[in-house]
């Protein structure tokens, strides 16, 4: 029900038609291992996560990397997940 002072907020699941494919960004200090650590925290919530579906792109500099991966959201739920273990990881920096 929509009111004066508490506009009525569309459900984040009816923005998506789960399942969907969803591209996350994931930035983070270059390292040797930071691409598979990333898909590690992933296959937590997908274990048939394909490693193609990740673009890798250093910054400038050569500190940061950031990696695009697209992953199968079967829920909004479930893409909360993935951006909280995500977000928690000591590796990453930012995740968008």
């Amino acid at each position: 029900m929509t009111t004066p002072d508490k506009p009525e907020t569309p459900d984040a699941d009816a923005l998506f038609n789960f399942p969907c494919d969803f591209p996350i960004k994931v930035m983070g200090k270059t390292h040797p291992e930071f691409q598979d650590t990333i898909v590690t925290v992933i296959r937590q919530f997908d274990g048939e996560f394909d490693v193609t579906r990740i673009e890798t792109r250093p910054s400038s500099g050569g500190n940061y990397t950031g990696l695009t991966v697209t992953v199968r959201a079967q829920s909004r739920a479930h893409l909360d997940d993935i951006y909280r273990a995500l977000t928690g990881h000591p590796m990453v920096k930012i995740v968008l």
